[in-house]
């Protein structure tokens, strides 16, 4: 019997359910068998917060994970992938039915922190997420005696979310090829199958002046600081003529040494959002203006360095978020409407570029808290029994969705098609 034919329950004359159904309970079975592990999985990460591709335990306590899973080497597991601190767990389905490959389902964890706050976005809980829907899939399929197609299910750990982008970086090692669909999911306030997370663009500016004594001779200096003060002014006027989904926000990192010496070097640091990366250039130009138009009235020099990578807009596959949330529906989660989806706050993630190569799904989870993300009050979240719940919760509905790409096929072209078609529509 092949998932998707039906069978008799036993105990019931006239009931029936799905063999894919079955499946599905079968993952979630799997994975609640594993809470304790992924429970000691996520604290082990969370007490030991470390910042963007510095995540050398986080790295070994996955890696360890996923090597220790029973039966021995059932996961092929390589540390250290492309970058220092990631890494690929592999498992395959044995056989299949003559098909010419495997479908690729990758599963992606996180497990950086924030500076002085620690797990205050929850990547600890990102990671025990990827690791337990994996999890759930493998297990389910396992209990099969055979496949309409061979499986690679992947798990692929992504550093550096917080800053530098390592899915960036994993993009252009190649590592996302081969990858057919991939499934994640982000801490939040709600449940949302999908939420706009725009496009992004980060600068360090560097103003250049010259020294001088402050109180003797003043009128030989060049004042650096003057210039990032009048840069930072410059685009807080600029706030009046940016549309409303436009976001620019940054810090003075340097603004001199000592009160009685003139200010020669001052530097920020500023983060350009926009909804898609359409609009992310126009909004970059008129910034940078603000920024040289400060130099020219100070008699400063100026250097505009730009991030090693843009964050890009994460795309919607509205095939792919209505499955998970029909699944997730059935395990009781409570999700936003589509308005609210559309119209809600948000941030951005390097899963924008990933969303650009493969058909993708980000969805956000309620971990039982209204704290607010990047804050010492979410660290706390995060890092609270509480929160195993919602989490395993949300990995049960992962692992139901991707059984679903696995057993439909008109499901998994619809996927495709989507991606397609909005990859059309953000051309740029």
């Amino acid at each position: 019997m092949r998932p998707g034919e039906e069978r008799p329950v036993e105990g019931g004359a006239c009931a029936s359910v799905s063999e894919l159904e079955l499946l599905k309970l079968r993952a979630a079975e799997c994975i609640d068998a594993a809470a304790e592990r992924l429970g000691a999985l996520s604290r082990a990460i969370w007490s030991a917060p470390e910042l963007a591709y510095e995540e050398h335990q986080a790295h070994g306590v996955l890696t360890r994970f996923f090597r220790s899973e029973a039966p021995a080497g059932a996961w092929a597991v390589q540390p250290h992938y492309q970058l220092a601190t990631a890494f690929r767990a592999e498992w395959g389905s044995p056989g299949g039915w003559a098909a010419p490959r495997p479908l690729h389902l990758g599963f992606l964890c996180e497990y950086d922190a924030l500076p002085g706050l620690g797990h205050a976005c929850g990547h600890n809980l990102i990671a025990e997420v990827g690791a337990a829907a994996a999890l759930g899939v493998k297990g389910a399929l396992e209990s099969l005696a055979g496949l309409p197609l061979p499986v690679k299910v992947i798990v692929l750990g992504t550093p550096a979310e917080e800053d530098g982008g390592g899915k960036i970086d994993l993009i252009e090692a190649g590592a996302f090829k081969n990858l057919d669909v991939v499934f994640m999911a982000h801490p939040s306030q709600e449940n949302a199958a999908y939420l706009p997370d725009v496009a992004e663009h980060d600068v360090t500016v560097k103003f250049y002046g010259k020294a001088s004594h402050a109180a003797a001779y003043p009128w030989e200096g060049l004042n650096a600081l003057d210039a990032a003060v009048l840069a930072y002014t410059n685009l807080s006027v600029l706030r009046q003529q940016l549309k409303p989904a436009w976001r620019v926000h940054g810090i003075i990192k340097n603004g001199g040494v000592k009160p009685n010496i003139i200010p020669s070097y001052s530097e920020l640091i500023y983060y350009f959002r926009a909804p898609s990366m359409k609009e992310l250039p126009v909004l970059t130009k008129k910034a940078e203006d603000c920024f040289r138009a400060a130099a020219l009235a100070t008699g400063c020099t100026v250097e505009i360095d730009s991030g090693a990578h843009d964050y890009y807009n994460v795309l919607p596959n509205k095939s792919l978020w209505k499955a998970y949330v029909e699944n997730g529906k059935k395990l009781g989660i409570d999700f936003i409407s589509e308005d609210a989806m559309f119209s809600g706050p948000s941030g951005s993630t390097d899963f924008g570029n990933v969303s650009f190569v493969v058909p993708g799904i980000h969805p956000y989870f309620y971990i039982g808290s209204n704290a607010l993300n990047h804050t010492e009050q979410y660290t706390e979240a995060a890092g609270s029994q509480e929160a195993q719940f919602y989490t395993l919760r949300t990995a049960k509905a992962l692992a139901m969705t991707a059984l679903d790409v696995i057993f439909k096929p008109e499901l998994l072209e619809r996927i495709r098609e989507d991606f397609k078609l909005k990859l059309q529509e953000e051309e740029f």
